[in-house]
């Protein structure tokens, strides 16, 4: 299944809720394209809502990571939140737990940024 990226506004944060795989490719490639499109709007506060990602390989990672950066040069945040069990478990084998701010809803993940 392709991914599908849905934009939406809560409290002043953009919240992407994505579905599908995020895999090399167009996938991967959609959602850096996005990323940086968001940024580029001078759009500060992102969460990434990932509780309809079926799948995440190496290079979906790495677009998650290259977004984290991207955002954080710019003096914007970028949170992650409803990871599946899978997905957690591939954050924390590949020490990416420690990179992310990682919250079991988009709620929490918004509100984090008003504290």
């Amino acid at each position: 299944m392709a991914l599908q990226i849905v934009e939406m506004e809560s409290s002043g944060v953009t919240v992407l809720e994505l579905a599908g795989r995020v895999t090399l490719g167009e996938e991967s490639n959609q959602l850096r394209k996005k990323i940086k499109e968001i940024l580029a709007q001078g759009k500060k506060r992102l969460v990434l809502d990932l509780g309809k990602v079926s799948y995440i390989d190496s290079a979906g990672l790495g677009t998650l990571v290259a977004g984290y950066t991207s955002s954080q040069s710019q003096g914007a945040g970028m949170k992650l939140a409803n990871l599946t069990k899978r997905f957690r478990e591939q954050l924390n084998i590949t020490k990416l737990v420690t990179v992310f701010d990682v919250y079991d809803s988009v709620e929490g993940a918004t509100k984090s940024f008003a504290a």
